[in-house]
């Protein structure tokens, strides 16, 4: 029975916890709440700017994955149905084919197609320079996305200094090191900070996934670009 009454003591303090931590939960301010509370505090003189680089970096971020996502094709497909229309068709085929084949693997192609009746060294030629635009095509925003991972802190940084300022300003003006005198401009300080190096963080990933999808299609058009003169010199594409 003494078991049985301490049992019941330590369910109903568990209980009482357990309702205690929900209540202290529910309590807490939302998310979206905390950030434009932080904002706010932060001070729009520096947040506006650290926000701007974020929505504006993203939008590079989302347009650049886009066109990538776009331009990413299925090599091995395009080249097959190309050596079997030169073989069937000739090239004329195998440029219609081209023609309605969407990324720049197919476009590089065409050109090459096009100048077929000027030799196998001008085709290469031809391949290796509109490669070479189409890789800047396809590296095309970037700057713009590496710009705003750079402001972001930067932007952080310069609300910090100011922060820094405005307190040792208004410790000079007190005359003491009171925690109350110096807490607004180091609040400002370490919001701005904090703020920036989250928005480059963020950026920072975007930008390397891009990076990084851009790498695989210069590899593939790499390897595309090689198979290609292959098949020209496999069925001696002259005109």
């Amino acid at each position: 029975m003494k078991k049985f009454v301490r049992f019941s003591a330590a369910f109903a303090a568990i209980i009482s916890a357990t309702g205690a931590f929900a209540q202290d939960v529910a309590q807490e301010v939302p998310l979206h709440q905390e950030l434009k509370n932080q904002f706010i505090d932060g001070g729009p003189t520096f947040m506006t700017p650290i926000v701007l680089c974020l929505v504006l970096g993203l939008a590079f971020c989302i347009e650049r994955i886009i066109y990538l996502n776009l331009a990413t094709g299925n090599t091995k497909k395009l080249l097959s149905r190309i050596e079997e229309a030169i073989a069937q068709g000739g090239v004329e085929e195998a440029k219609a084919i081209c023609r309605e084949t969407r990324g720049p693997v197919a476009s590089i192609f065409y050109q090459g197609l096009d100048r077929h009746d000027e030799g196998l060294e001008m085709v290469e030629k031809s391949v290796v320079s509109y490669a070479s635009v189409q890789m800047g095509q396809l590296e095309t925003n970037l700057t713009w996305i590496a710009l705003f991972i750079a402001l972001a802190p930067m932007l952080g940084f310069l609300g910090t200094v100011i922060g820094m300022v405005v307190a040792f300003n208004d410790i000079e003006k007190a005359g003491t090191m009171s925690p109350t005198v110096v807490a607004g401009g180091m609040k400002v300080a370490l919001i701005t900070t904090v703020f920036g190096l989250i928005v480059a963080i963020i950026l920072q990933i975007f930008y390397n996934y891009v990076v990084s999808k851009i790498d695989g299609i210069v590899n593939s058009m790499e390897d595309a670009s090689i198979s290609f003169m292959d098949i020209l010199i496999k069925y001696n594409i002259k005109k």
